[in-house]
């Protein structure tokens, strides 16, 4: 009855912020930190990583595409294996050095936005960013969706996999998440989030917007920091988890 509640943070620029990260550290267990392709620059990186430290918060890469004006949300079509593997490994090459100065290691990796989606499509995509966290250090984890291709991606690569669900998202048929062009595609009320993921958490199943249902481990569970509701929405989750019998803690360490 262990779980982990996670965040996507540090997706500012510059003198520019998005969400409330010192809310959502106060909140969650496990942050996912931009590191500066998709959003994020050094120091947005320093600070969070010296803010999660101080608050016990675990910290993983969240590595995207390289498109700052998209915010890593477009795909690339025709980007190479090898270029996958270029900038994943860059990205939390970069993480870890600026962990390194704070004393606080990562713990595990999340690819971000299209990439993302991308990577639990198709299993060669998959592969290719396990193996960037595999050179990079083989003793970080792998956040990857149940039933999709990155969990057998990290099962093949010998990566300890995360299994994550997310509360303000729905599930296509495939069990990738629906795309965001879709009005179904988003959760915006907290009280559906909590009731979403309680469920999903208790039975391990998650159902698809058509009623399609996948069994699996859930070990975290993400609320986007960008959204509107996101504070909201993690304070209720993390309440409504702990009164249903779930610690809620990092599932690393």
């Amino acid at each position: 009855m262990r779980i982990d509640l996670n965040a996507d943070l540090g997706e500012g620029y510059g003198p520019w912020r998005m969400g409330d990260d010192a809310a959502m550290l106060e909140i969650v267990s496990t942050i996912n930190l931009a590191c500066g392709f998709h959003a994020g620059d050094p120091e947005i990186m320093r600070s969070t990583v010296a803010a999660a430290r101080d608050r016990g918060v675990a910290v993983g890469a969240h590595p995207g595409f390289a498109d700052l004006h998209g915010f890593g949300r477009r795909r690339m079509p025709g980007i190479t294996l090898r270029e996958v593997e270029n900038l994943v490994a860059y990205q939390v090459g970069a993480l870890a050095g600026i962990c390194a100065l704070e004393g606080h290691p990562m713990t595990h990796v999340k690819a971000h936005g299209a990439l993302g989606n991308a990577i639990n499509d198709e299993a060669d995509m998959a592969m290719a960013v396990g193996r960037a966290i595999r050179a990079v250090d083989p003793g970080l984890a792998y956040m990857v969706m149940p039933g999709r291709p990155t969990a057998d991606a990290a099962e093949e690569l010998g990566l300890q996999p995360i299994f994550e669900i997310y509360a303000d998202r729905t599930y296509a048929d495939s069990f990738n998440l629906t795309p965001r062009s879709r009005p179904d595609a988003m959760v915006h009320d907290p009280d559906e989030a909590l009731t979403r993921v309680r469920e999903m958490a208790r039975t391990g199943r998650i159902v698809s917007t058509s009623g399609k249902v996948l069994e699996g481990r859930v070990d975290s569970v993400c609320v986007h920091g960008d959204g509107p509701t996101a504070v909201e929405t993690a304070r209720k989750l993390r309440a409504g988890l702990m009164e249903a019998g779930f610690e809620v803690a990092s599932t690393i360490g």
